[in-house]
């Protein structure tokens, strides 16, 4: 489901329903005998014959619904901790407090709280979509979360010398199967993780696996080599799940906003 905040934006300052091409069937879903989409089925490929990760992909809402309902951002445990599947992450002591201090804040201080970018870890978690486009020597990814992108270059480039560290970092893949290896590196210093506010420094690189296994379905394998923050590298899997007949939405975070007056410190 939509967030109903979205929703709310495309009624109050855009076109009529139909003219944001949220209703337009997603072209070559696999159907079954009853006509409903066969998420099942197996993953698309490339004329290289490489699985075809393209798609719009939203998170796996693995967090229960409370009493009443879900909110209108329907978030998943990683959103939240990103180490809730591997009970917990091996925070050196420094980042052990400084995650505390940060989750007893409730997120204030988070660099989304204040429409900065959220990199490519919390990137995957945030309850709104994510456009996969992938054509030969390049993976792009379009968030709707500040209509921003993130480049994944698949031509046999290696990783750069890092002399602007950036929000997303640098990112070069390949193939391994059908998995697509992926590491990054070239990271600003202090970012988040997640909504705990587990660290990110400028030393970390991050390997993630794409794998694809069905039509409906991304695994995405994620290790954290980061030795300024953890005592040693850990890995957790989340998954996305495909969304139909819908498209991408601007979502920027400063466009009518009136919560930052609002925010009450300690």
């Amino acid at each position: 489901m939509r967030p109903l905040t979205l929703l709310a934006l495309i009624y109050a300052f855009s076109a009529p329903l139909n003219a944001q091409w949220l209703q337009i069937p997603t072209p070559g879903v696999p159907r079954l005998a009853n006509g409903s989409s066969d998420l099942n089925a197996p993953a698309p490929r490339t004329p290289d014959g490489k699985p075809d990760l393209s798609g719009i992909w939203d998170i796996e809402h693995n967090k229960p619904c409370p009493a009443g309902g879900c909110a209108d951002m329907y978030i998943g445990e990683e959103f939240l901790d990103i180490g809730w599947s591997i009970h917990g992450l091996p925070y050196q002591p420094w980042a052990a407090e400084l995650t505390k201090k940060r989750t007893q804040d409730n997120g204030m201080a988070d660099p989304i709280s204040h429409c900065l970018p959220g990199g490519i870890v919390k990137g995957l978690t945030i309850p709104l979509f994510r456009k996969v486009i992938q054509i030969p020597g390049l993976v792009v990814i379009l968030n709707e979360l500040g209509s921003s992108y993130r480049q994944i270059f698949t031509d046999g480039r290696t990783l750069p010398e890092i002399d602007q560290p950036t929000f997303n970092g640098y990112s070069a893949g390949k193939w391994e199967g059908d998995t697509l290896v992926v590491q990054t590196i070239g990271f600003k210093d202090q970012m988040w993780l997640d909504r705990n506010g587990s660290p990110l420094s400028d030393a970390a690189k991050i390997t993630e696996r794409f794998r694809r296994p069905s039509f409906g379905k991304l695994e995405i394998e994620i290790t954290v080599d980061d030795p300024k923050v953890y005592t040693k590298p850990w890995t957790v899997k989340i998954n996305q799940i495909i969304a139909l007949d819908t498209e991408l939405i601007d979502y920027i975070c400063l466009e009518n906003e009136k919560d930052a007056t609002r925010y009450i410190g300690k």
